[in-house]
Order: C-alpha cells, then sequence, then structure tokens
C-alpha cells in the first residue's frame, strides 16, 4: 500500500465514522492571495477517488476547500485526527553503497 492509499483510506474511514476534523491549510491560490488558516474546525464533505472536500466556517462564512490526497503528505493541509505517523511514515531504504 503506497503512502496516497493509505492517506485516501483513513480520511475515507474518517469521513465514513466522524467527518468533523480540526485542520491546519497552507494555500497559495495566486501570486497575490495566500489563506492560512490555524487549528479550524472543519468538516469533510465528500470523498472522491482523486480528491476530498472540506468545508470550514472560522470566519463566519462557510469555505468549502477541495484538495488532493497528496497535500496531505506535503503538507498543504494537517489534519490532526489523522495522527503524527503518517507525516513519520518513511520509504523503505535502499542498501547504500560502500
Amino acid at each position: 500500500m503506497t503512502a496516497i492509499d493509505t492517506v485516501k483510506s483513513r480520511i475515507a474511514d474518517l469521513y465514513r465514522t466522524d467527518p468533523d476534523i480540526t485542520a491546519n491549510i497552507n494555500l497559495t491560490a495566486s501570486r497575490s492571495r495566500k489563506t492560512v488558516l490555524s487549528g479550524v474546525h472543519a468538516v469533510i464533505k465528500g470523498v472522491y477517488p482523486n480528491i476530498f472536500r472540506i468545508e470550514e466556517a472560522s470566519t463566519g462564512n462557510p469555505r468549502q476547500f477541495t484538495f488532493r490526497y497528496a497535500d496531505v503528505l506535503t503538507k498543504t493541509i494537517e489534519i490532526s485526527e489523522l495522527g503524527i505517523e503518517l507525516a513519520e511514515e518513511k520509504r523503505p531504504r535502499t542498501a547504500r553503497r560502500q
């Protein structure tokens, strides 16, 4: 199972069991606009083969964001409920040449 498959599976499990999450979001939408949200309450609204959607309302107006599963691995979005073990997963080491 690849790291992406692990992320997909964990997010799908959260969506089915308890879609309320705490997220840290760091997005650059364009050259002039950057969105940074830390520790916001969000709800997973949909899980699809290549993307997932969340909704947050920390500013009073609900906003929806769409992310790729790779965004979790690159830390564009961090989901507290996934745990730190995802970030610490390492690829198998290759033999070093001596």
